[in-house]
């Protein structure tokens, strides 16, 4: 599969909308795309692990977490207790014919939504956010980035060494 055609299945970039008087919220045209060729009717939903967000997305994301439990043994604590977050707490939203869905107070209590969300593409899944919230967290993404960054490309002995991608992981 080409570059082009894999982007194509893949949420990126993000989006602001507003909840409706109804409360309602239009999921990004480029996401329902995706969601479309995914083959999962509707929008499965969960609280996120580590982030006051909420994990979303389709056959994709169900695959990822069946292949993440797969590895753990069916009867082990690990397993239940991830199966109990990940499955425990989800919901599988009703997309209608105009694109939109109504996020739930548990999900929306969960991530401090309002009035308005933020979608995230984060390639196989994305996340929906309260706005300032999402601004918060990318300012310190981008922080960690940073100084991800400084260290791959740190002077040693006068001269800049550039690590390669397995060195960085194994330091």
């Amino acid at each position: 599969m080409g570059a082009v055609a894999q982007t194509m299945n893949r949420f990126v970039s993000n989006f602001t909308n507003r909840l409706d008087s109804k409360g309602r919220v239009s999921i990004p045209a480029t996401f329902r795309a995706v969601l479309v060729r995914d083959g999962f009717e509707g929008l499965y939903v969960h609280p996120a692990l580590d982030a006051p967000a909420l994990d979303a997305g389709g056959n994709a994301l169900l695959g990822a977490i069946d292949a993440l439990l797969s590895g753990l043994s069916p009867y082990s604590d690990e397993h239940d207790q991830l199966s109990t977050a990940l499955f425990g707490t989800s919901e599988i939203l009703k997309v209608d014919s105009e694109g939109r869905v109504i996020l739930t107070d548990t999900v929306k209590h969960h991530a401090g939504i309002a009035d308005h969300v933020t979608f995230v593409g984060l390639g196989q899944k994305f996340q929906i956010w309260e706005p300032e919230r999402f601004r918060a967290h990318l300012d310190a993404a981008r922080m960690k980035v940073r100084a991800l960054k400084r260290g791959i490309g740190a002077p040693i002995g006068g001269a800049t060494v550039q690590a390669t991608p397995l060195e960085a992981r194994e330091s």
